[in-house]
């Protein structure tokens, strides 16, 4: 051993036990710090080079255990779990605070006019592919031609949906309007996400045994992995869409919103944030990252090759993307 830290801590697997609510909700608190967006390329890199040391038994002199873990966390903020490779810094999960807090805060200040609906929906979709392509699950690419088509199905499709939404909420009270923009994220994540990682569902995603002994793909595990999301990201929607349009519902009513109503927009901002910085951690961590299902769940020539290969595995394991 080259160092006087001792090798024998899993830095594969999150500090805190993942079997449990807390334990995953600790984790993605450190996982979703919208401070890590601001490292730098160099902290990035020397949190790299620590961690991939360490996994290969060599531990840089005078390292403590806290050192340790926090450059795994710096690590995984940055860098895709399955392929290794630095994440686009929009698309980071650090970076869904800050990135949807103005986002979000648009939508529902301009969601009175057509063309204000279309173009933050598509904003907001178009950033909602960007992160759905950098956190897939699996390391097999997508073309340019394969991306650009599920880009354009997803963005059309939510689009589409927001603009039905608004035009049916027309005819209802001016709160109910308000919350078109949630209902049209809602719909609209059922529609880009399983668009965004379609690859996914046609040739499968890497399942492994308990061990990390990949076993094969599988397009069962996509789609759980896919749903799961899915739940999740509406999730954390919920808070941030639900409950700013009912305090500005309130507050646009006091004599100091219409004197200043330039307000709207900042105010507006300040709360999605504020719900967004816990809301994010807190629905990622409603599954587990590395998801689970049964052998007997799988597709019947996935689980003859397990049979035959893995006879005493009963569960596979897979990253279920985030």
């Amino acid at each position: 051993m080259s160092g006087e830290l001792s090798l024998n801590i899993n830095i594969k697997e999150p500090r805190w036990d993942q079997g449990t609510f807390m334990g995953r909700a600790q984790h993605f608190f450190m996982v979703t710090d919208p401070r890590n967006v601001l490292l730098s390329s160099e902290t990035l890199e020397e949190a790299r080079v620590i961690v991939q040391d360490y996994r290969a038994g060599v531990v840089k002199p005078g390292l403590t255990e806290d050192e340790l873990w926090r450059a795994k966390y710096v690590y995984d903020s940055a860098f895709h779990p399955d392929t290794g490779e630095k994440m686009f810094v929009i698309g980071r999960m650090s970076a869904q605070v800050p990135m949807n807090m103005s986002i979000t805060g648009c939508m529902l200040t301009f969601y009175r006019t057509t063309p204000a609906v279309v173009f933050w929906q598509w904003v907001n979709q178009s950033f909602n592919a960007v992160v759905n392509y950098t956190n897939r699950s699996g390391d097999a690419p997508m073309t340019v031609n394969q991306l650009g088509a599920a880009y354009v199905s997803a963005t059309t499709g939510a689009v589409v949906t927001a603009l039905g939404l608004k035009s049916l909420a027309s005819r209802l009270p001016p709160i109910v309007s308000r919350f078109v923009p949630f209902a049209a994220v809602a719909a609209a994540n059922c529609i880009n996400i399983p668009f965004m990682r379609q690859r996914e569902l046609k040739y499968g995603i890497p399942v492994t045994d308990e061990n990390d002994n990949r076993l094969g793909e599988s397009a069962s595990a996509a789609k759980q992995a896919i749903v799961q999301v899915v739940v999740s990201r509406i999730g954390m929607a919920v808070p941030a869409m639900a409950i700013p349009p009912v305090i500005m519902n309130a507050l646009e009513k006091r004599a100091f919103m219409k004197r200043f109503p330039i307000l709207n927009a900042p105010v507006q901002v300040g709360l999605v944030g504020l719900c967004l910085v816990f809301a994010t951690p807190l629905c990622c961590a409603l599954f587990p990252q590395k998801s689970s299902m049964s052998v007997s769940s799988l597709e019947p020539d996935l689980q003859e090759r397990i049979r035959q290969i893995s006879p005493h595995t009963t569960t596979v394991y897979f990253n279920k993307g985030l």
